[in-house]
């Protein structure tokens, strides 16, 4: 009998693959193609549903071209992040998240709301909702081809170990692909850690697997211990609007500190011993109705239970958030975002964002503009990097995947139980968030072992390849962290360290990373 049509995989060709379908992903894709590129998309999800952005709003840095103001956007942040970020890389993400968003106006038809009594749009924000599906609709429009619940397995190397595609998984018709490339762009997002926070079930760190299989470096994963607040029991974590909050001991006495910038950490403390309350008591009627029509869906919790946020007190947890709305990320090089790995370019949340950011969490509007503008960047270098490379035929590559994929998996470690391992290393705030060298130490010690044992158990076929894979990308994202984190004695930008508590003038450097059985660190100096 005949195999059937879905045993044969699924063979094509193109000149730039981007993997991923959240903005970064439609950037590079809008911008490949503008620049005469023949461009396919493959996402885990459904391109414009899936990934953080897509279930809420977001501010975005989107800063005039005032000298005075675009000084004053860059100095705001400067020393919460370890005075690590690069003016230029800023300078440059301003300017083209300005060129972008007033792009999405027009191209991509976007609505923004008006300014009554200037008659101007605003363009500071976006709802996620409708900027994605804008952004599906408009690169559809110029000719990208789109493959959705696809899930990128690992890259496909030429002889020359330049990235040249990648192979996956065709949820829908249970059938491989495998798509050769002149260029691919990694825009699959960063890792939560299966945390649940809203929109990161995607984000597992897969892309970054693939890549440090093919020896990329990373940046920046020391600072990846983000943690959102959120009510107890949801997944929605917008900690801007907590700025109006006032937080309580369970006993009904205010948690002092819990409001300033260090306020998370005092949180995570106390919910070690007992719950933790919020209030929004200091947002006035005008601060409450901007908040209501700014993010509908976070207060949709509170209608359905019967709760006004801001004259009652509700229980708050806090989140994984990891490289979602942390920092770290691969490596890049130059403002094409190639990475250190010919033919494989990255963007939004699968990079290092310390070039604008430095050491602290950029939140949604910094995180929004390197979105787009690496995304921009990533499609337009990995569009040239194509034209001079070409493309190659299917038997001029090979596959570098390896941990989940290999045959030589016994199958006696499930996807399950590798995830289960690795949140209980990764999630706990004793460990992740309030760091000191005698927890994190044995915390990598677990991770290792964890993936020595997946490398030689962990398999998986068809479907079961998919999970096998996010859950030997969360472990190694887990040990490129805490390897970097014990490698910065100090505490700057969001790792904070009790055991070194202050900020150490020899080590105002990066930290680069890498490797898979055996993970290196590194120090890079910062540009002058």
């Amino acid at each position: 009998m005949p195999e059937s049509k879905a045993s044969e995989p699924l063979l094509l060709s193109t000149d730039v693959l981007v993997i991923g379908g959240g903005p970064a992903a439609t950037w590079a894709a809008l911008s490949a193609r503008e620049a005469g590129a023949e461009v396919i998309l493959v996402d885990k999800g459904y391109c414009g549903t899936s990934g953080a952005t897509a279930p809420a709003g977001t501010g975005v840095w989107y800063v005039a071209p005032d000298p005075d103001a675009r000084a004053a956007a860059k100095a705001s942040r400067e020393a919460l992040g370890g005075y690590l970020a690069d003016h230029g890389w800023m300078d440059d993400v301003l300017e083209q998240t300005w060129t972008n968003m007033n792009r999405l106006a027009v191209g991509g038809r976007y609505p923004f709301p008006v300014d009554p009594d200037t008659g101007r749009q605003i363009r500071t924000g976006v709802q996620g909702p409708e900027y994605m599906r804008r952004m599906r609709a408009w690169i559809r429009r110029v000719g990208v081809t789109i493959f959705d619940h696809s899930p990128a397995l690992e890259l496909l190397t030429d002889a020359d170990g330049q990235v040249r595609g990648a192979a996956g998984y065709h949820r829908r018709e249970d059938r491989d692909y495998r798509i050769t490339a002149g260029a691919v762009v990694l825009a699959s997002g960063g890792c939560a850690f299966l945390s649940k926070a809203l929109g990161t079930d995607v984000d597992t760190g897969d892309g970054a697997l693939m890549a440090a299989e093919v020896g990329a470096q990373f940046s920046g994963m020391e600072f990846s211990n983000a943690y959102g607040i959120a009510p107890a029991g949801s997944t929605i974590t917008k900690t801007a609007y907590y700025g109006f909050a006032t937080f309580f001991h369970e006993d009904g006495r205010v948690l002092e500190g819990a409001g300033s910038l260090r306020g998370r950490s005092e949180i995570a403390r106390a919910l070690l011993r007992e719950k933790v309350f919020a209030q929004l008591d200091r947002a006035d009627a005008e601060a409450q109705q901007r908040m209501r029509l700014g993010q509908p869906n976070f207060f949709l919790q509170f209608d359905r239970r019967g709760i006004d946020p801001f004259t009652q007190r509700f229980e708050v947890d806090l989140i994984a958030e990891g490289t979602v709305r942390g920092t770290g990320g691969l490596d890049v090089v130059d403002r094409t975002c190639a990475t250190t790995v010919g033919g494989l370019f990255a963007a939004g949340d699968a990079a290092t964002r310390e070039r604008i950011c430095g050491g602290f969490t950029g939140g949604g509007s910094h995180n929004a503009a390197w979105a787009m503008s690496s995304g921009t960047w990533a499609g337009s270098g990995a569009a040239q990097f194509a034209r001079t490379a070409g493309r190659v035929g299917h038997a001029d590559v090979r596959g570098a995947g390896r941990v989940g994929l290999q045959p030589s998996g016994t199958g006696a470690l499930t996807a399950d139980e590798v995830v289960a391992a690795a949140q209980a290393e990764l999630i706990p705030y004793d460990k992740n968030f309030i760091r000191d060298g005698a927890r994190l130490t044995p915390a990598l010690t677990q991770l290792d072992a964890l993936w020595e044992a997946a490398s030689a158990e962990l398999g998986g076929a068809g479907a079961l390849r998919v999970r096998s894979r996010q859950a030997a990308a969360m472990t190694a994202v887990g040990r490129w962290m805490y390897a970097s984190a014990l490698e910065r004695t100090e505490s700057r930008g969001m790792s904070k360290r009790d055991d070194h508590p202050d900020l150490d003038p020899a080590q105002h450097h990066h930290i680069l990373s890498g490797g898979l059985d055996a993970v290196w660190t590194k120090p890079a100096p910062v540009p002058a």
